[in-house]
């Protein structure tokens, strides 16, 4: 798989999201700035407004001029000016003509929320207005300065001044994602594309790409690449284990048949043996057959294991309880009647089939028959007297099979390595692959095997099969009789 063009890498997506986000943040900067930029023009008006109309007070009989006043009004930017003092003296100013006014603004306890609302009504005017506007004197907040002026002046400040934070905003922008595209480069980007180049070509030569270096970074890209390298060397050991083991699969594989001979040629013998008249030959004939098929049984077991991969499924729509009563009756057959525990006592097994009829699933009723199998031959090797097979469906058609015996229980050992092959038997002289092939029936139908408990009292084994394995349910499930506790999830 090719690694992502320029334009569509991590390190392009970086730089356009850096330059979006600087720049939501300026405007969202940019909305209380221009309030706040309206306001203090206001104020400045008002403050010129308030020296301008002490002029008044300077002269011998309160009176100025009209050509003074049009000067003074004209350094103000009004058309007219009122100050009232505390003592509700009133100064004026005002051209011969005042215009007529249009809206007006009292700044005395605005709050930011109207003020903000202003400048954004201003911004948007497309006509030139004339505003009167209220407010205390920034000079002397005693004093209230009363101001007729136009409106466009201050609107073009306010353009000016948001041109100017737009310039600045894209500056920012581009200079922090600058600064941030070149951290993150060369932080995360490429440090991630050294790890995807290094999956990448594992995944193309898994034994044949050079050992991954992981960097001394004590971060997560560390952590990474440090489990990278430890990936890539349990990889190649898996891989040169798995080419060992097929060879050794060949290998029985071609033995196999001879051996089986010789094992059947040992076997007749054994059966000669028996009706031998020496009490002492036919005391001891049925341990030696009990051994000799056990041999046999670890042949056949291993050439299954070996041969079978992943198992092809071929699904069918089957009636359950049959195919449990058949599974059953194979893993009967399957105990010879003179075979006996490693207690000595003859293996006797009782099948009870508690799966109620008009129970239908879709599955493969060979590769599950044989998972039921395998469950009912190790718990009569391991001491079982009755094997009960209960049915539980789940929400969404899954359903839960469970085989529970009355045996002696699964010794630490065996629970330890429960499903893995040639290590998990439960009795002398076992192989431990029946639990593993039944739990790779059970993972080939999308479900899994599992221990829900062991005791002195007997083994419960859970059969969890995936949603939409029920076709059709028309009886009522049991319960499940060897236990008083609810069966966890």
């Amino acid at each position: 798989m090719p690694l992502p063009s320029v334009t569509r890498s991590l390190s392009a997506k970086l730089l356009v999201l850096t330059v979006l986000f600087v720049l939501l943040a300026e405007v969202l900067i940019y909305t209380p700035s221009i309030a706040r930029y309206r306001l203090t023009y206001l104020e400045e008006r008002l403050a010129a407004a308030h020296l301008a109309a002490l002029s008044v007070e300077a002269t011998p009989d309160m009176m100025v001029a009209m050509g003074l006043q049009n000067e003074l009004l004209a350094h103000v930017g009004a058309h007219a000016v009122e100050l009232i003092r505390p003592d509700s003296r009133v100064y004026m100013l005002s051209r011969s003509m005042p215009p007529t006014v249009d809206a007006v603004f009292d700044l005395r306890g605005a709050m930011a929320p109207r003020l903000t609302a202003d400048a954004f009504m201003a911004l948007a005017q497309r006509r030139d207005r004339v505003i009167r506007v209220i407010g205390p004197s920034p000079k002397d907040p005693a004093f209230q300065v009363d101001m007729v002026m136009d409106e466009r002046p201050m609107i073009q400040a306010m353009i000016d001044f948001s041109g100017r934070i737009l310039a600045l905003s894209v500056a920012i922008s581009l200079i922090a994602a600058v600064l941030v595209f070149v951290s993150l480069t060369r932080l995360l980007v490429r440090p991630m594309r050294r790890l995807t180049e290094g999956l990448v070509a594992i995944r193309r030569d898994p034994d044949g790409t050079p050992p991954f270096q992981p960097s001394v970074r004590t971060d997560e890209i560390g952590v990474a690449e440090r489990e990278l390298a430890d990936m890539q060397a349990t990889i190649r050991s898996a891989l040169r284990q798995r080419e060992r083991l097929a060879a050794l699969g060949t290998a029985v594989a071609k033995i196999n048949h001879d051996l089986r001979a010789i094992l059947s040629t040992a076997a007749l013998l054994s059966e000669r043996l028996a009706e031998s008249a020496d009490p002492e030959v036919r005391r001891v004939t049925p341990r030696l057959m009990a051994s000799i098929d056990r041999a046999v049984e670890l042949c056949g077991q291993t050439m299954t294991y070996t041969r079978d991969g992943l198992l092809p499924l071929v699904r069918a729509v089957v009636p359950l309880r049959p195919l449990v009563e058949e599974a059953g009756a194979t893993a009967l057959a399957a105990l010879r009647p003179d075979v006996v525990r490693p207690d000595g006592e003859r293996v006797e097994l009782r099948w009870n089939n508690r799966v109620p009829e008009g129970l239908t699933v879709r599955a493969d009723a060979a590769q599950l028959s044989r998972a039921l199998v395998n469950l009912g031959r190790n718990a009569a090797q391991a001491g079982a007297g009755a094997v009960t097979v209960m049915a539980e469906t789940r929400p969404g058609g899954g359903l839960l099979l469970l085989v529970a015996d009355d045996g002696p229980g699964l010794p630490p050992r065996a629970r330890d390595n429960l499903f893995q092959p040639f290590a998990g038997s439960a009795r002398a002289g076992g192989v431990g692959l029946g639990l593993a092939i039944a739990r790779e029936v059970l993972r080939a139908h999308g479900g899994d095997l599992r221990l829900v408990e062991s005791t002195a009292a007997g083994t419960v084994f859970a059969l969890e099969l995936p949603p939409g394995f029920v076709v059709e349910e028309t009886a009522r499930l049991g319960e499940m009789p060897t236990s008083d506790s609810p069966i966890p999830d």
